[in-house]
């Protein structure tokens, strides 16, 4: 590791603290329900009032959402509700509006908190990844100002927290790999005979790192389901890890001898543990006999081998049932959205989504300085910043190339994170889906851009070679891109934080059709 522990812990806190006031800058406004913040925030709260989600009143129509901003916040009905998420997401938005109120600052806070911490985590993994407190700088900072990570920071939908969550996995199986290694290092001086080694090599059956990343999978799984394909992915990498570092060692028929001594720990340790951490996370649902569902064993009998498995797990289970034919049943297979956008355009930001528009604001009020004939709008657009994300299309093909090509196990992180949050929504594009999605996939994005422009800069020593400018032509291309990066979510700021602009300076910034 860099032997800046100081300065690296400098650049990260103040990068973090950067990305903290863009997040937290007039978080409570606009002072109204934003998107799906009406499902999400008030399922939130009725966790927190009484333990599992109940509906809400819905007569009028939007009735419930203005009691609320009024401070009225009697509005539950005492029926439960179907909630088509898992409860992690709703109970970290019903801390935030336990500290600030059931508020629009209550209900964002805990979304811009994460999604700052988002940042600190990629900094420091990317640190680790490349030894470079730089590269993990520069990684932080362009996450820092990417469009959808910042405008998902600031509303209470559940995407952010599976975004942090994810990474928090992934940080740590990045750790546990260097754990490891030096440990399998250490047995190499330990006066193992080389016939020992190559038998098995060093026993490493408890690793607390990957209990960790266990831990935080089984949140991101209790968050949102799609967490799902990212375990399976990165169990497929961690055991690639696992065996490279065998065969270093000199063991021999190392897959087979790894998959018992590896693979094995490693299945109970990130997916066990997964699995009976998304189980703890319904402990809410689990004690309360009023919720959803929760009745379904007793009033059918269970037969088979199913008489073993307690009632309230057999109706979780039934829950479960429920929730899986909502996503993939004929009712959300038949609905539209004109916002829906296909995951192949994600990659290039092809269709984001508006989250709020307020139109027709007359000249000369709500601070709109349109001239006469001309009104004003404000919008939320949940938009990726575009020489972000194009440039971060070309890093991910980079780095897929070096990957294979170098055997660079660095960039196997941020490829196989990208893929799993993107290649499985291909196979649901039969019902609306949206680029918000593609929250979780900016992180690796960015870690990607960090690594191919590490590649540019060129090693440190190349600073004192006279005979070519190597270092100082990267760090002019390496500067220009980040810079550019920064004013690009400069100027598309306004759109991204409901600010009143001429309908003129709003055409400005949607470069494309499809962005309307």
């Amino acid at each position: 590791m860099p032997r800046d522990f100081e300065g690296g812990w400098i650049a990260t806190l103040a990068i973090t603290a950067f990305a903290a006031i863009l997040r937290f800058w007039n978080l409570g406004n606009p002072v109204k329900f934003v998107f799906d913040e009406t499902y999400y925030a008030k399922d939130a709260y009725s966790l927190l009032k009484f333990g599992y989600a109940r509906q809400f009143i819905d007569k009028p129509e939007g009735i419930a959402d203005k009691q609320i901003l009024a401070g009225n916040l009697d509005v539950f009905k005492d029926t439960p509700s179907l909630t088509v998420h898992p409860e992690v997401g709703k109970w970290m938005i019903a801390a935030g509006e336990q500290l600030f109120g059931m508020n629009t600052f209550g209900w964002r806070f805990m979304p811009a908190l994460f999604g700052t911490l988002t940042v600190l985590l990629v900094i420091r993994t990317v640190r680790r990844m490349t030894r470079s407190t730089l590269i993990g700088a520069i990684a932080g900072l362009l996450l820092a100002v990417d469009g959808l990570h910042f405008v998902m920071s600031r509303v209470a939908l559940l995407d952010i927290f599976l975004a942090f969550w994810l990474v928090a996995a992934i940080s740590c199986l990045v750790a546990d790999r260097d754990w490891t290694r030096r440990r399998h290092a250490e047995s190499l001086d330990d006066g193992t005979g080389p016939g020992v080694r190559r038998a098995v090599g060093r026993l490493l059956l408890v690793r607390p790192w990957r209990i960790a990343a266990g831990v935080c999978f089984g949140l991101a799984l209790g968050t949102k389901w799609s967490a799902v394909w990212v375990i399976a992915g990165f169990g497929i990498l961690v055991f690639a890890w696992d065996l490279g570092a065998r065969r270093a060692i000199g063991v021999r028929h190392a897959f087979w001898r790894s998959a018992i001594v590896d693979g094995i720990p490693a299945f109970l340790s990130i997916v066990l543990v997964a699995l009976v951490t998304y189980t703890a996370t319904w402990t809410g649902w689990l004690l309360h006999d009023n919720a959803y569902d929760h009745d379904y064993a007793s009033k059918n009998p269970a037969h088979g081998v199913m008489k073993v498995v307690p009632d309230d797990f057999r109706s979780l289970v039934h829950y479960h049932q429920e929730v899986l034919a909502f996503h993939t049943g004929d009712y959300i297979k038949n609905a539209t959205h004109p916002y829906s956008s296909h995951p192949a355009g994600w990659p290039i930001v092809a269709r984001p989504i508006g989250f709020d528009a307020v139109n027709d604001i007359k000249p000369g009020t709500s601070g709109c300085t349109a001239n006469e004939g001309t009104n004003c709008l404000s919008v939320i657009s949940a938009v990726g910043t575009p020489l972000l994300w194009w440039g971060g299309a070309l890093a991910l093909l980079a780095s897929l190339v070096l990957w294979i090509a170098q055997r660079d196990w660095r960039f196997g992180v941020p490829i196989v994170g990208y893929l799993t949050c993107w290649v499985p929504w291909f196979f649901f594009d039969d019902r609306p889906i949206f680029f918000f999605y593609a929250v979780t996939m900016i992180p690796f994005t960015v870690m990607a851009v960090a690594l191919i422009l590490g590649k540019i800069l060129g090693p440190a020593k190349a600073a004192f070679q006279t005979a070519t400018p190597r270092r100082l032509i990267g760090s002019a291309v390496v500067g220009a891109f980040v810079v550019l990066v920064v004013l690009n979510f400069a100027y598309i700021w306004p759109i991204l934080t409901d600010k009143v602009l001429p309908h003129p300076d709003w055409l400005n910034r949607m470069w494309f059709k499809s962005w309307i």
